[in-house]
């Protein structure tokens, strides 16, 4: 298994349980295929540009342990989420 860190920026107006479970919600599919070590809300925070009319985002930052594999699955339910309005997954360097 690979460790990888995501963020997700998700919709401002959410409100803090509809945060709740959308961080519920990955947190879960990872755990299928893989391990979160760690998550961190990062609050909202000013977008570069507007992003589906929104000029603010909900910053929340995963660290998990997963198989390659099981990446492709997470980054199409991240697309398929509409209050989810962008995200990366990028793989950690093992520093052996």
């Amino acid at each position: 298994m690979n460790k990888y860190e995501s963020v997700i920026i998700v919709n401002p107006n959410l409100d803090e349980e509809a945060t709740k479970a959308l961080v519920d919600k990955f947190t879960g599919l990872i755990n299928e295929n893989g391990k979160v070590e760690k998550v961190e809300q990062m609050g909202k925070k000013k977008l570069a540009y507007k992003i589906n009319k929104q000029s603010e985002g909900n910053y929340i930052l995963f660290h998990f342990e997963a198989k390659p594999d099981s990446i492709k699955e997470l980054e199409r339910v991240y697309r398929i989420t509409d209050d989810v309005m962008k995200f990366i997954v990028v793989k950690k360097e093992n520093k052996d």
